[in-house]
């Protein structure tokens, strides 16, 4: 089978393999979606991090998977052949306190493994998956969906359950790239009365208005602030959250949280620099960091997705098939587009 494999320095590798044999409580999974993530972007296809749970192990590449199910090993207890699976996309010890609560991302364990960092991915004609790492993927909802809800939208998913939106709140999110998208979208669905992003890209601002993520979009420059104040009658956001990573913009997402506000990051990277006292506890904010989700939230997110008619994949501006990953992968990093998808089906 074809596999793809990122050496770093934007460059993208093409290996044949051959097709694994599942072994005791695996699966064998036909690729149907792979999608690409900004996480992929950073931290294997630009460069190689190379420590801590981002360190890449020159594995099949692609976190996001999502097929069906060809054959299963021996011991597997729930699925069986030809089902449709999501695969969450980290496996852990299985007996850690995080993984016993379904957050396999935290395990600490060195068994810990995530798909397309330190174990073959989904960029290829079949992935091999532990079976306790599969979500049912409802009929309903398309591979493409179901690729986008193993990282992106599980994601958000947390991060605004953590901050617990609802129909009281009006939402601010800074960084409109897919995170950003799933962010407005997902809020929306939840009861957000109003939702506003922040980009300093036009051409992602307007796709996410295109696919109706947001209900306005604010460009990032220095009068951001001052027209996000306008939007909300000088008090605010009763909840911002920041999907880009960026200094300035998390800065942003701060400043326009209302007083007794909740703030959320989950974009990886960089620092941010702030004058604790003055915004932060004087305006008696709550600051959340949220990191992927639990197995149990993304089975509860599909769920909703049917329930609420919403499809991840409305955010999917490009489509490629696995022998032209290399462009998908100079489209995702050039972060202009919506998400990026490698489709087999």
């Amino acid at each position: 089978m074809k596999g793809v494999l990122l050496p770093g320095q934007r460059q993208v590798k093409f290996k044949e393999f051959p097709v694994p044999e599942p072994g005791h409580g695996q699966v064998l999974v036909k690729m149907k979606a792979s999608s690409i993530c900004g996480s992929d972007i950073r931290a294997i296809y630009r460069e190689h991090l190379g420590k801590g749970p981002e360190a890449y192990q020159n594995v099949i590449a692609g976190h996001e998977p999502c097929g069906q199910i060809e054959k299963v090993g021996p011991g597997c207890k729930r699925f069986k052949a030809g089902d449709r699976v999501i695969i969450y996309h980290i496996s852990g010890c299985g007996v850690c306190w995080d993984c016993r609560h379904g957050y396999m991302i935290s395990c600490t364990s060195p068994l810990r493994a995530a798909y397309g960092w330190q174990r073959d991915g989904g960029h290829a004609d079949y992935l091999l998956a532990e079976e306790n790492t599969c979500v049912a993927l409802p009929d309903a909802l398309s591979f493409v969906d179901g690729a986008l809800v193993a990282c992106g939208f599980g994601t958000v998913y947390e991060a605004l359950q953590r901050v617990d939106v609802s129909g009281r709140d009006k939402v601010l999110v800074t960084g409109m790239g897919p995170v950003g998208m799933a962010a407005g979208l997902l809020a929306k669905a939840m009861g957000a009365t109003y939702v506003v992003g922040v980009d300093i890209s036009e051409a992602r601002l307007s796709f996410s208005k295109e696919v109706q993520a947001v209900d306005d979009i604010v460009v990032s420059d220095d009068q951001a602030i001052k027209r996000l104040h306008e939007m909300t009658d000088s008090h605010g956001f009763e909840v911002s959250i920041d999907c880009s990573g960026s200094p300035a913009a998390r800065h942003l997402a701060l400043e326009g949280t209302r007083r007794w506000g909740r703030c959320v990051m989950v974009g990886e990277g960089n620092t941010i620099n702030f004058d604790v006292s003055h915004l932060l506890i004087h305006r008696q904010i709550t600051m959340y960091g949220s990191w992927v989700t639990s197995l149990g939230h993304i089975e509860d997110l599909v769920e909703r997705l049917v329930r609420w008619n919403l499809h991840p994949e409305v955010t999917v501006s490009h489509r490629f098939t696995l022998d032209q990953a290399e462009e998908a992968y100079r489209v995702a990093d050039a972060g202009q587009s919506g998400k990026v998808c490698i489709v087999m089906e």
